[in-house]
């Protein structure tokens, strides 16, 4: 059963997928918020959500931004989300697709502002995902991660080793520094939740084209 569950995290499909993604929805409302804050959007920015789930940070988000674009693996997730955000999707403020993290649909430059909360675990190459971030991010663009910490994560027995990829702080800022980003452009903070979670919270950032004097 617990395996079940971790692969349904991992890629939600039919009925245990569209449960999944209910219990997603409320158990990341917090983890969200604190990810999207972590963003600083600005009106003008393009943004992305990797790892869009059932739609819920992509709400907060377009709220914010000029446009969101949300990417998932998971077909089920993706109907969740278009469905949580049907307004936003036919005015064109959010744009669905469904890819592969290591190998993102989208050109180079295109993001401001990027979110990936709860999907690291997931990650089967994450330097390779980070450096496909950073390929679509902007110059001066920002990144913002959530996870929940490695020590919390040991206690969820649905959180095995077949389905999910556990960190703590060092480890985060290591993926982070193969990924191509630098030391001094990574933030990390540790997040205290309801039930006694601990959680990471990263930010990490492109440096900004240096104009000619």
């Amino acid at each position: 059963m617990w395996e079940a569950m971790g692969r349904q995290l991992r890629n939600p499909e039919g009925l245990g997928g569209r449960l999944t993604g209910k219990f997603m929805r409320v158990v990341n409302r917090t983890p969200n918020r604190l990810a999207v804050d972590a963003l600083d959007l600005a009106p003008e920015d393009v943004a992305l959500d990797l790892g869009c789930g059932p739609g819920h940070a992509l709400a907060l988000m377009a709220a914010r931004a000029a446009t969101v674009h949300g990417m998932d693996q998971s077909e089920t997730m993706l109907g969740q989300a278009a469905q949580a955000n049907r307004l936003a999707v036919r005015e064109g403020r959010v744009v669905l697709a469904r890819g592969e993290f290591d190998r993102l649909p989208y050109p180079t430059g295109m993001f401001d502002k990027i979110l990936a909360s709860n999907v690291m675990y997931f990650w089967k190459n994450a330097p390779g995902v980070l450096a496909e971030i950073r390929r679509v991010m902007r110059l001066g663009g920002r990144l913002s991660i959530y996870v929940t910490d490695a020590r919390t994560m040991r206690q969820w027995k649905f959180a095995g080793p077949d389905t999910h990829r556990l960190f703590d702080a060092d480890a985060l800022r290591i993926l982070l520094r193969r990924g191509g980003f630098e030391n001094d452009r990574i933030t990390l903070s540790p997040v205290r939740l309801s039930g006694g979670i601990h959680g990471l919270l990263a930010t990490a950032e492109t440096r900004p084209l240096q104009s000619n004097p």
